[in-house]
């Protein structure tokens, strides 16, 4: 054989195995988008249950928080401005977090119906970023909803800055992925009878101690319950919300978490929780 023909035989092996590889990434990128595109339609098809579950709660929050309370004087009329991003960050964040949890929970169950999914083409860790992807666009779609809702709610007392619209989208994004990558640690952790227990231990503090009714600068004279905040990634959701979205109030602006530390809170909380959910969801899936 001569050293030419060596040549062309090596590059050919090389640009096959290249085709395959290119291949194989094509019909991994069609199956992702079929199982994503799948997940969309059936929310389509079941949207205004869905909307109905995902804003009630905050349609409530906002009307009595920030319509009934000010106008009896038990609440500043500015509360409402202070009120709308925490509303909007919960909204996101626990939206996100249980459309992974909920359906993971079932999908890991008795029935094991997540085996469907294991099916198709694809790794195991794209299957948990599926889900990931799917449950923050849920978030988002819930999240950006609230905007008119609360303009509906709030009339004269909405009250939300213009100039900063990519700075509310960059966190609602990132606060979506933290959320979704928390719900689907949780998911792959609890066991359907424990999914009461669930919400009693986690959702309740999550809320409560996540700056979502008051900012974190107020805090100051409760500094040990100030501190346990900062363990809360919906936190670094509301106070980026509250740094991007609430107006100079009477000239003076409110004080809030720097966007710098916002944006390594949710950061930090979206790559830790991304990493050690794809792991135990790995560990769940394969047996």
């Amino acid at each position: 054989m001569s050293v030419q023909t060596s040549i062309d035989a090596i590059f050919l092996e090389k640009e096959t195995k290249e085709r395959r590889t290119r291949n194989r990434l094509a019909m991994i990128l069609v199956a992702f988008l079929a199982i994503l595109r799948r997940d969309l339609v059936v929310t389509g098809r079941e949207f205004i249950p869905f909307l109905i579950q995902v804003l009630l709660q905050p349609l409530f929050f906002l009307f009595i928080f920030g319509k009934v309370l000010p106008s009896i004087g038990a609440a500043q009329q500015s509360y409402a401005s202070l009120l709308l991003p925490g509303i909007v960050g919960l909204t996101v964040v626990t939206t996100a977090l249980q459309g992974v949890t909920l359906p993971l929970v079932l999908d890991l169950g008795f029935g094991r119906e997540i085996d469907d999914r294991l099916l198709a083409p694809l790794p195991v860790s794209l299957v948990a970023l599926e889900k990931i992807l799917f449950a923050a666009l849920r978030g988002l779609v819930a999240g950006a909803i609230i905007f008119p809702l609360a303009y509906w709610v709030l009339g004269s007392n909405y009250n939300v800055r213009t100039d900063a619209i990519g700075v509310i989208i960059g966190i609602m994004v990132l606060t979506a992925l933290a959320g979704a990558t928390l719900g689907l640690t949780i998911g792959t952790l609890v066991k359907p009878e424990q999914i009461g227990l669930m919400f009693a231990l986690i959702f309740t503090p999550l809320i409560f101690t996540g700056c979502t009714y008051y900012p974190w600068s107020q805090l100051d004279g409760i500094r040990w319950f100030q501190v346990i905040t900062l363990f809360n990634p919906l936190t670094y959701a509301c106070e980026g919300l509250r740094y991007a979205m609430v107006p100079p109030i009477h000239g003076y602006t409110l004080p809030t978490l720097g966007i710098g530390w916002v944006l390594l809170g949710l950061g930090v909380t979206f790559v830790g929780f991304l990493g050690l959910g794809i792991y135990t969801f790995r560990r769940a899936v394969i047996s």
